[in-house]
């Protein structure tokens, strides 16, 4: 499970992430968009998006522009924890769940290492009821610290405490600086090698069983795959 979820080996400052987040706390927070994956409240705002406004809160996995938002400019340190990572930022949220809520079990689709992105988690307020669970397993994160997960797996999460919890959350493009980093953090290379051989037979066989079926859908699935598999301009 190595590579489904890990602390990596940084630290941020508590007090420098609060002061922060107070100045974040006096604008408006919108809700989360996906609605039906959560009961509660579950807000958000943006430090970085793809239009540059701080209530565009999505994350769109296939653009490859972002802005930092105004709001950013008027975070010192939060400004200083993204430029610590040396690698390509796509959007840039915190993320509060409200006391009582809870983020139902769901997946977040090429959200992983093995996919050329890693979403990472830094929790600024939290405590010690809230369950954060990725395949299965309880991640005990504490504030200041920086955990990669694998939100192509599913996760929830449930703030059983008396507070909010909230999360500074990046999403990153994979690098030669992050596979250090990784590597250094116990990331398993071979065993990601060994997957994606995995994943690509799999979808030659797919392939193979699709084309002896004489219908449209099976030749859209196959030309689908193909394209995938990098076979098909």
């Amino acid at each position: 499970m190595i590579n489904s979820y890990f602390k990596l080996p940084v630290t941020f400052n508590e007090a420098a992430l609060v002061q922060d987040l107070t100045t974040c706390l006096r604008i408006q927070w919108g809700l989360h968009f996906n609605q039906k994956d959560y009961v509660g409240r579950w807000t958000s705002i943006a430090l970085r998006s793809a239009s540059g406004r701080e209530d565009d809160i999505y994350a769109h996995p296939t653009l490859t522009t972002y802005a930092d938002t105004p709001l950013l400019d008027q975070c010192t340190y939060f400004r200083q924890v993204c430029d610590w990572f040396a690698c390509e930022k796509e959007s840039i949220r915190l993320m509060s769940l409200a006391p009582g809520s809870l983020i139902r079990e769901h997946t977040d689709p090429g959200t992983g290492y093995r996919y050329g992105v890693f979403r990472l988690h830094i929790p600024i307020q939290t405590a010690d009821a809230v369950q954060f669970r990725v395949a299965g397993a309880d991640l005990p994160m504490q504030p200041g610290e920086c955990w990669y997960a694998d939100f192509h797996l599913p996760h929830s999460v449930h703030n059983a405490g008396p507070i909010e919890r909230i999360h500074l959350v990046l999403d990153c493009q994979r690098n030669a600086w992050s596979d250090a980093l990784f590597r250094q953090a116990g990331y398993d290379f071979d065993e990601e090698a060994r997957q994606a051989a995995y994943s690509r037979d799999t979808k030659r066989l797919m392939i193979d069983e699709l084309s002896r079926m004489e219908s449209d859908s099976a030749r859209q699935l196959v030309v689908q795959l193909q394209q995938e598999l990098g076979e098909l301009a």
